[in-house]
């Protein structure tokens, strides 16, 4: 439990930096236990702080929503090093997690890592990078879902990910389903467990 303001600040910007999308003020209120007027007086306090010449991050507001975003006077390195890393061939790891996306879409982060067994975070954001992949809030989860893009279909030649090689069997392994239901199970038992508090 956060109980001090300057722990609050130090907890909002923390959510800020893992969420990689913009929250709203009523979103960070809920989850730091305070009402949205001192959401925005903590977010004006980190506003002063970080957005500055030298801070390589920034607080960015849009329509009651809030987004740490990169300091946008570093943009011609940051569009050198997108350009780099989007022209670069997919690693292993990429194309794995790229094909377990394919035949087992619509799934979760934490599905994917189940079945990986390593953290995903900077290979699904190489993917949305680059267009092949595309995010979907899951209201009845609270899930963050990943699935393909016509763009990458496009890019493999075909029209349906049921083109894929041996996509039906592959598609519904008894195996891998229990695997994703235990996993849902948990993940339905954390909500629960967050909705009592």
């Amino acid at each position: 439990m956060v109980n001090s303001m300057s722990n609050k600040s130090s907890a909002l910007e923390s959510l800020l930096l893992v969420a990689g999308k913009p929250l709203t003020t009523k979103e960070l209120a809920s989850f730091l236990s305070v009402d949205e007027d001192k959401i925005k007086s903590l977010v004006a306090e980190l506003q002063e702080k970080l957005n500055t010449l030298e801070s390589g991050v920034h607080i960015a507001i849009n329509n009651n929503k809030i987004r740490l975003i990169s300091n946008p006077d570093n943009a011609k390195i940051l569009q050198e090093y997108y350009k780099e890393e989007l022209t670069s061939e997919l690693t292993k790891p990429s194309l794995e997690t790229l094909t377990i996306i394919a035949y087992r879409q619509p799934i979760s982060k934490e599905e994917l890592e189940q079945i990986r067994g390593v953290n995903c975070s900077l290979i699904l954001r190489n993917l949305l990078i680059r267009g092949f992949v595309e995010t979907r809030d899951d209201k009845d989860s609270l899930a963050t879902t990943y699935s393909i893009t016509m763009d990458f279909l496009r890019h493999l030649g075909i029209d349906s990910v049921t083109e894929l090689p041996d996509f039906e069997k592959l598609n519904s392994d008894d195996n891998l389903n229990k695997l994703l239901d235990n996993t849902a199970e948990a993940q339905e038992e954390k909500r629960l467990e967050k909705e009592e508090k």
